[in-house]
């Protein structure tokens, strides 16, 4: 899911999991943030990617986004 898409050309995905505790066999939420390549700039807040590891591109973007899957509800400017 994406969790941030302000940066040009970069957005920010959250890969969230659940992780069974070996002596008390209790799930606790965990996450792994990564930066992808969005070329076209067609992923917004919200929506649910498709990414693939690639070659590094900056110090922590190696990962370029391949589809949208589905898109978050946008929000329109003059609905304030």
């Amino acid at each position: 899911m994406v969790t941030s898409a302000k940066r040009s050309k970069t957005i920010t995905v959250t890969v969230a999991y659940s992780v069974r505790h070996a002596k008390y066999n209790k799930y606790t939420k965990r996450r792994t943030v990564l930066h992808a390549h969005d070329e076209r700039g067609e992923a917004g807040l919200g929506d649910t990617v498709e990414i693939v590891e690639c070659r590094p591109l900056s110090k922590t973007k190696n990962w370029r986004l391949v589809r949208v899957l589905t898109q978050a509800p946008r929000e329109t400017a003059g609905a304030r």
